[in-house]
This record gives structure tokens, C-alpha cells and sequence, in this order.
């Protein structure tokens, strides 16, 4: 910015200065929303923990126990549900994430359910085939859609369309730190407990009827649990990058304003040197 006039210099420094205001309110913004997001992750827990404690005791009701969740199908195509963000400046939330889940499904010829606009993008880029665009603003999808999105993925894996369901999220693990992670939904893997068998319970339709009738309500849990901790981590990720934004426009702030004042300092001194070279003139 060397030569620049003292008004250009101004200029510059008032543009700074109103790019702070927006990063700032962006920081602000995400430290709000990501409060929020905390609070319905860590409220949501308890109830699919549940949820998944009694599939489990189903499971271990009975050591014959089978349901076709439990198995994968011969044929079909892999799905990916894939959890990203609607919008860009959140440092590498978006790209973390769309990178990983395509290193894992590219050589699977596979479905894709995007959550997500950026996830919506970068798999048309790409020519994946999508299930559904419904889903498309993570910021619309509510806990209702995800039950919806479960029942969506449990009646195609039961019908042989779909040899697997995926979900590709980020893990929020701290304000400074989100991870992304894949987990597979279906077929489900119960863990058994051989060595300490329970109490036989007899279920009213049968025990595989009440297991199979759970599972879509837990995989809805899940989807939700997940979309919580990605938004969590999406708004962590925003606000770290609008900190960094605000104090990066701070020291170019601080730098125009040395050059502004050395500018009108260099003025001031050439109106001195051309009066004092008139009066010696006259």
C-alpha cells in the first residue's frame, strides 16, 4: 500500500473497520447458537441411551435371537447420510467432513442422503446419486425429519435395497477441537453378554416384534445426536474463524493507521519545506 494517499488510507481503514463489526457479530452469533446446540446434544443422550439398553436386553432375552436388522443384506447399494453445513466461513468444518465420508464411500458406488447445502454441492459436483434434496438446510432439519430420515433408511435396508447405512458427522469435543467420524447405523451390532444371562422376559407380539419396532426410533435418536453435536461443531468452528477474522482486521487496523499517520506526517513536512522555500524565495 506504499504512495497511497492519506484519504485512501482513511478509506481502507473505515472498510476494516466495518468487516470487524460483521466478523464480530458472526463470532457473537455462533457463541449463541452453539450454546444452544450443546444444550439439546447433552439432553438428548440420556433418552437413546435408554433406548439402546433395552434393544440390548431384547437381545439378550433369548440366545436364538435374530432380526433382520441384524444381518446384511446380500445385495443392495450402501447409503451415506451425510451431516454438513449450510454455509461457508467455519474454517474446515465443511471440507473435514465431505473429505472424509468421500474417502470412505468413492470406490462404493454409493447413495447419498445430504444433510446440508454444502453436502448437497459437493455431491453433485461429484455425480453421486442423491436419495433425497428434502433435507438439503441443515438448519430446517428438526428432530421430526430425523425420525422420518430413519424410517426412510429402515424400510430400504429391510427391503434389500441397501446393503448398509452409513452417517458421516463431527464430533464436538471442545471449542478449539471437533473431529469428524463415520459410524455405521445398519446392519446394527448389538453386543451380547453371554456370561451373565437376565431373567427371561416374555414381550407381548414377541420379542423380535418389539426389537424391530425400536430400532427405527433409535436410529432417529442417533441421526438427531448427531446433527446436534455437527451443528455444535460447525458453530464452534464459525466462531474460531470469526475470532481469528476480528484480530487479523485489528493489526491491519493498527498497520493502516501507522501508515496514516506517517502519511499526514510526511505532509505536514512538505507544507513546511515548500513555505520555508517561498519565504526564502521572496
Amino acid at each position: 500500500m506504499a504512495g497511497l494517499s492519506s484519504r485512501a488510507i482513511k478509506t481502507k481503514i473505515k472498510s476494516m473497520a466495518s468487516t470487524k463489526q460483521i466478523t464480530k457479530a458472526m463470532e457473537l452469533v455462533a457463541s449463541s447458537k452453539l450454546l444452544n446446540a450443546q444444550n439439546k446434544a447433552v439432553s438428548s443422550r440420556p433418552y437413546f441411551n435408554a433406548l439402546y439398553g433395552a434393544m440390548s436386553e431384547i437381545v439378550d432375552s433369548s440366545p436364538v435371537f435374530a432380526s433382520p436388522y441384524l444381518k446384511k443384506p446380500s445385495a443392495g447399494r450402501s447409503v451415506w447420510v451425510v451431516i454438513a453445513g449450510d454455509r461457508g466461513l467455519a474454517g474446515g468444518y465443511n471440507n473435514n467432513i465431505l473429505k472424509l465420508a468421500w474417502s470412505q464411500m468413492e470406490n462404493e458406488n454409493p447413495i447419498v442422503l445430504p444433510i446440508g447445502k454444502k453436502a448437497v454441492e459437493f455431491f453433485h459436483r461429484r455425480g453421486v446419486e442423491v436419495l433425497t434434496e428434502r433435507y438439503a438446510e441443515a438448519a430446517a432439519v428438526s428432530i421430526g425429519y430425523c425420525y422420518s430420515i430413519a424410517n426412510l433408511l429402515a424400510e430400504g435396508f429391510l427391503a434389500g435395497r441397501y446393503s448398509s447405512v452409513h452417517l458421516a458427522y463431527t464430533n464436538f469435543t471442545s471449542m478449539l477441537s471437533q473431529q469428524p467420524a463415520t459410524l455405521e447405523l445398519l446392519p446394527l451390532t448389538m453386543h451380547r453378554q453371554p456370561t451373565q444371562r437376565r431373567l427371561e422376559i416374555l414381550y407381548e407380539s414377541g420379542s423380535e416384534s418389539v426389537f424391530n419396532a425400536i430400532v427405527p426410533e433409535y436410529l432417529g435418536g442417533l441421526i438427531y445426536g448427531a446433527l446436534c453435536e455437527s451443528t455444535a461443531s460447525e458453530q464452534a468452528a464459525r466462531r474460531t474463524a470469526m475470532d481469528a477474522a476480528s484480530k487479523n482486521a485489528d493489526e491491519i487496523i493498527s498497520q493502516l493507521n501507522l501508515q496514516y499517520n506517517r502519511a499526514r506526517q510526511g505532509a505536514i513536512t512538505q507544507e513546511i519545506t515548500e513555505i520555508v522555500a517561498g519565504s526564502e524565495q521572496s
